[in-house]
């Protein structure tokens, strides 16, 4: 990929030890003295293998002696000692910054790279303004990574900033999303409504500017933020869910006539985005699914927060993404023509691979005291700021923007504008000539609903059966749903026999056509990759095209913690489809028993977590998912058969699943004990209510959260305070059922771990009986 030269392995990044050498060395001397010859016999050859348009072939093979970054460093004896300890580093290690370069298409002026420079500096000085005002954030990226910004939205991303929303837009997620002020100056300076007052409130209390980057929601309306990123590792993952989405609405939309989806997606990512296990997963998965319109550049600056990257990390990042069947690149990350050439060939090369570009560069870069270390990663620098800045060539005055750069960025806005317009007649041509089609992106585009009630008359009821596990219910609910939402999708971690969560006739989703898949596929196989599924999930959320849906055991639900709390921080409407609910999964034993999964689940703000009974409360669970369009749901069914409750009218069943809680069997006489209960546990309260007699009401609680959100009036009118011997039943661990019960009340549940048996022994054996219900209810 690199040619042979010996001095200069950029593949697995290594110094050959002759370039170790004094400078004064024959050898660096005959390098020197050929180093035109070199640079136009590169530049040739480059330019060739840039017109074959191979990612790999395109990258020239250049010996660069790299000065040693004196105009990014403070003279070592003004360095506190562990500073210089990781300067000295970095200065050993100077020949790894010497990148490979792309021969630059003939587009970029030199004019360009200028006021690409001029912009870069200028976002430095945001940067450094903002983290200051803030006296909070993080200042590394922002300024190390200046080059990459001005080059994405300088030159090479395509987006409109009066349309934000634009469904043909390039996508771009900020991994590594402490390094905020990055995006926001971008952001800023390309156009987007995120006024200078804002980024001057950086962090501070209803400020468009949080933290983190936060997807537009209840709390933040940013625009140009397409997912909520901070833990690490998720954004890049997001941004394979997203390019996922982008293949799936192409082969979905597209017509050989008329293409109106065919934008890329970039992901800008740190060394601590790709430690995390989640990164390598969603990677396998994208290279795997052929995702070739996903581009991440990977900051590479050896640095990470605690120490420098060398005490926790030695592979070979560019080797191993290879391995997996990507393309990876290096570059100089700070050489704009350079990075424009990589990225400008990334997006030509449609070769079923995505794309790595690993950007060498150095972190907290302007800033001489701390570049370079792992001090530069927060606000360390934050003391430097003044000098730094006027080292830049900036003026005094705080956050401050040349007429030049203004100037360069409206008429890149009119540039984009006439992409933009010329796309719109695009767009009006597909629609005249496919309507259903375009019925369909529209009704994807607003999230289109049906209301509650319409959804339910298209879904038979199930009065044919007696008994059926509710993850048998989902699959037949689901596929009902699927008929309804053509947007719907679906996916497992290699369990969709177990799940029981496939779209019937929905075809399998990827790049591979021997195996029988093609990306109009509904139904998505993420291998053993829980914790990626989450991610990419989300990424097909923030999309906007589809409602995703996944499965796994739900034992295996903490795998994908963080993505879940993501959605719901995010407001996305994902359905998780957990199945194996309880201690009912028997002889498997305690390692996939749930015990404490249902109750810490609820734990998360935001997040519906429905237990349903049996097939009708089911449809009902489901259903609620389609309705709600501001958060995530958790679906969990039972391995096992549970009854169908005939005895509850259907309509009472869906409805009350709906609202969360019902009352499933009413009193006959004075009310005198309430017995609450979810999921499996439901039947077993109805067989104790009725041995109890006529004082006993029965309320099913399939999902607290729904019902915590209902008036008053009927939360009081389910669980009259007048009662107050009540007892609920949930194979799980008890505590959130405490307000519910109140204090006099009581608890049957599970608050160990399990036993391998069948499933109606360790039922029996924890006290899952009728016998017991009545017991301990008349202890009251």
């Amino acid at each position: 990929m690199y040619g042979s030269h010996p001095h200069n392995d950029l593949e697995t990044q290594q110094v050959h030890p002759s370039m170790k050498a004094n400078k004064r060395s024959p050898l660096l001397k005959a390098l020197l003295a050929s180093a035109v010859f070199l640079s136009c016999a590169v530049a040739f050859v480059a330019v060739r293998n840039a017109q074959s348009g191979n990612l790999e072939a395109s990258v020239a093979n250049r010996v660069n002696v790299m000065p040693m970054m004196t105009q990014f460093r403070a003279p070592m004896h003004m360095a506190p000692q562990h500073h210089r300890q990781s300067e000295m580093k970095v200065r050993s290690a100077a020949q790894k910054h010497v990148a490979s370069t792309v021969a630059p298409p003939a587009s970029i002026t030199e004019t360009e790279m200028q006021s690409l420079a001029r912009a870069a500096d200028e976002e430095r000085g945001l940067a450094m303004d903002g983290v200051t005002a803030a006296n909070s954030g993080h200042l590394g990226l922002p300024l190390g990574a200046a080059e990459i910004g001005a080059i994405l939205w300088g030159k090479s991303m395509t987006y409109n900033p009066e349309d934000p929303k634009w469904i043909n837009r390039d996508r771009f997620i900020l991994s590594a999303g402490h390094g905020s002020m990055f995006i926001y100056s971008w952001l800023n300076l390309a156009g987007y409504d995120l006024p200078m007052e804002e980024l001057k409130n950086f962090r501070q209390h209803h400020s468009m500017t949080p933290g983190h980057p936060e997807f537009p929601n209840s709390e933040h309306t940013t625009p140009g933020i397409e997912s909520t990123t901070g833990p690490l590792g998720q954004g890049v993952s997001n941004a394979v869910g997203m390019a996922a989405a982008e293949k799936m609405a192409a082969a979905t939309y597209n017509t050989e006539e008329h293409k109106i989806i065919d934008n890329h997606i970039f992901a800008l990512a740190g060394d601590g985005c790709l430690q995390e296990g989640v990164a390598f997963e969603a990677a396998a998965f994208a290279a795997h699914e052929k995702l070739d319109n996903l581009i991440v550049l990977y900051d590479a600056n050896d640095v990470t927060l605690d120490k420098m990257a060398e005490f926790t990390q030695s592979e070979d990042v560019i080797t191993r993404y290879k391995a997996m069947g990507w393309d990876a690149v290096v570059v100089d990350g700070h050489d704009i023509e350079a990075v424009y050439a990589a990225i400008e060939t990334a997006k030509a090369e449609n070769n079923g691979k995505p794309k790595l570009l690993m950007c060498r560069t150095v972190i907290g870069k302007g800033i001489d005291e701390v570049a370079g270390t792992n001090a530069a990663h927060g606000e360390a620098g934050v003391k430097f700021t003044d000098e730094s800045r006027a080292k830049l060539g900036l003026p005094e005055e705080k956050f401050y923007v040349s007429p030049e750069t203004r100037d360069f960025f409206s008429n890149r806005k009119t540039e984009l504008k006439a992409t933009y317009d010329q796309w719109q007649s695009t767009f009006t041509a597909w629609k005249a000539a496919n309507p259903a089609k375009a019925d369909q992106l529209q009704k994807a585009v607003d999230r289109h609903t049906p209301s509650v009630e319409e959804m339910f008359a298209q879904i038979p009821a199930r009065d044919d059966i007696s008994a059926e596990a509710t993850r048998i219910s989902g699959s037949t609910a689901l596929n009902d749903i699927a008929k309804i939402f053509p947007d719907v999708i679906s996916g497992s971690a290699d369990l969709h026999g177990s799940n029981k969560n496939y779209i019937s006739g929905g075809g399998d989703f990827g790049g591979e056509p021997s195996l029988g898949k093609d990306y109009t596929g509904r139904n998505v196989y993420y291998g053993i990759r829980e914790h990626a599924m989450g991610a990419i999930m989300n990424g097909f959320a923030y999309y906007g095209l589809n409602r995703p849906s996944g499965a796994t055991f739900l034992v295996f639900a903490d795998y994908m913690r963080s993505p879940v709390r993501v959605a719901a921080l995010a407001e996305l409407p994902v359905s998780y489809i957990w199945t194996h609910d309880s201690i009912g999964v028997g002889e498997d034993g305690p390692t996939h028993q749930p015990i404490e999964q249902v109750s810490s689940l609820r734990l998360i703000p935001n997040l519906d977590v429905m237990r349903p009974a049996d097939p009708e409360e089911t449809v009902g669970a489901y259903v609620g998912t389609m309705e709600r369009q501001n958060g995530p749901t958790a679906l969990i069914l039972t391995r096992q058969n549970v009854p169908n409750l005939k005895e509850i009218p259907v309509e009472t069943r869906r409805m009350g699943a709906i609202k969360g809680g019902y009352i499933a069997k009413k009193e006959t006489g004075e009310l005198k004990t309430i017995i609450l209960a979810s999921g499996s546990e439901l039947s077993t309260a109805m067989d104790a209510a009725k041995q109890m007699g006529d004082g006993v009401r029965v309320v099913s609680m399939p999902c607290m959260e729904r019902f915590d959100r209902q008036d008053d009036s009927y939360k009081a009118e389910v669980l009259p305070a007048s009662c107050r011997k009540r007892v609920a039943i949930e194979a799980g661990a008890s505590g959130m059922w405490y307000k519910y019960v109140g204090l006099d009340g009581k608890v049957i549940g599970v608050d160990r771990f399990g036993f391998s048996a069948p499933g109606d022994i360790v039922f029996k054996e924890l006290g899952f009986t009728a016998d017991n219900v009545v017991a301990t209810a008349k202890a009251l």
